[in-house]
């Protein structure tokens, strides 16, 4: 953590995080990635009990009126005990919460946000589905306007808190004959009749989170229970994209950090050659590397919260965001793999955490957005952004200043 981007009050809360992180039993961490704990509610509410979710909404619905800088540590610090542990946490208190304050009414806030920040209440996103998750668009999810209620008909796939949660903020279709962008709704959907959690997947890492294939049927879901304006779910999930990427790219570097520091010790400790195997450049130079990419990755996330805090052109933001997700999320896998490489075998076997938090991490660079997907927005905007400087002509043009700038049948671009 770089100590200079912390006010007194971050620092406090800082450690706030730290002592809870501390006090998780090795147990429970245990029992996550063994799968017999399916969705960790103790660890959710003894967060809720400590007012440590949701540390940036006013304080009226349960949060501390503080920034985007201040999420990003505490998601760091949540992150350290394991990628799922942030993803459980971030998920309601930084996804679903985040689209209700922002386009919720108060009824809505006290009735959803407050408990949850509590720990009172449990929450998931649904998003994906089973046809495909990137295309937002195509979603094949149905809410009938029925006069007095919706009628939600449809499933919803690798749902993290599938299992467990209370209620689920659902992006269905309202209007099938509109555009696209014109036609899909936001709900808050309680988890009651015709919602049921139809199958547990068994991952690759991540595990204890109750993801889950949630089946929709005929659920009657009240007027009340609309998030936003009809037919314009796209502007919540416009704007949830900011707590999706922002705070899964925060949190990977804390899930990250601990490989580094283990893999750090172990190389101080063992020996080769009758010396300490970090005296050999091959393993030092990795654990470097890993360090690098770690401290580089830290400075792009609280750049981009700052940027947001700051809230600085939205297309600007779009671009950072998705830089962010994906050279993080990225770096954070490369660094745990150089971590896991200078351990060698043992480094593979679960006498080291090393090995869970390379299965885990391996879910960074494809949810919330695939890193692909960051790649076409980055291309995007950069590109807009590009033609649009060159029409302000405030930045010199450096194109013309070559030795043959100006040679006759030279530049050909069809």
């Amino acid at each position: 953590m770089f100590e200079y981007l912390l006010n007194k009050e971050q620092k406090k809360l800082r450690q706030e995080a730290r002592d809870f992180v501390k006090s998780i039993p090795r147990q429970m961490i245990l029992d996550m990635d063994a799968d017999r704990i399916q969705f960790p509610k103790t660890f959710l509410r003894e967060a809720g009990k400590l007012n440590l979710m949701g540390c940036r909404y006013p304080v009226e619905w349960g949060g501390r009126n503080m920034d985007w800088v201040s999420t990003c540590m505490v998601m760091e610090e949540i992150g350290m005990l394991g990628y799922i542990f942030a993803c459980i946490f971030g998920v309601g208190a930084e996804l679903v919460c985040d689209a209700i304050i922002l386009h919720g009414n108060d009824e809505q806030k006290e009735k959803y946000v407050k408990p949850l920040l509590k720990g009172e209440l449990f929450a998931a996103e649904c998003l994906t589905e089973p046809r495909g998750g990137s295309d937002f668009f195509g979603t094949t999810t149905v809410a009938e306007d029925k006069g007095e209620y919706f009628l939600l008909n449809g499933q919803k796939r690798f749902i993290v808190g599938g299992e467990g949660a209370d209620y689920f903020l659902v992006y269905a279709r309202t209007d099938p004959d509109n555009e696209p962008h014109k036609s899909i709704s936001c709900f808050i959907v309680d988890r009651t009749d015709g919602v049921r959690s139809e199958y547990l997947y068994g991952l690759m890492g991540c595990r204890g989170g109750g993801a889950a294939r949630l089946v929709f049927e005929d659920v009657k879901v009240p007027k009340a229970n609309l998030l936003g304006e009809l037919n314009q779910g796209i502007a919540i999930f416009n704007t949830m994209m900011i707590p999706e990427r922002l705070g899964t790219a925060a949190m990977t570097i804390g899930a990250a950090n601990p490989a580094v520091d283990i893999a750090t010790g172990y190389t101080s400790k063992r020996k080769a050659f009758g010396q300490p195997i970090a005296d050999f450049q091959g393993v030092s130079f990795q654990v470097a590397e890993a360090v690098m990419l770690l401290d580089a990755s830290r400075s792009v996330i609280y750049s981009t919260a700052r940027a947001v805090d700051e809230q600085i052109d939205g297309k600007q933001i779009r671009r950072m965001i998705s830089q962010s997700k994906k050279f993080v999320t990225e770096s954070c896998q490369k660094a745990v793999h150089h971590a896991l490489q200078v351990m060698g075998g043992i480094g593979y076997t679960n006498i080291y955490p090393v090995e869970r938090i390379f299965r885990d991490l391996r879910l960074a660079s494809i949810w919330t957005g695939t890193n692909e997907v960051m790649s076409m927005i980055i291309a995007n905007e950069w590109y807009k952004e590009y033609w649009a400087n060159k029409k302000t002509e405030t930045i010199r043009d450096m194109e013309p200043v070559a030795a043959e700038a100006g040679a006759k049948d030279e530049k050909i671009f069809e």
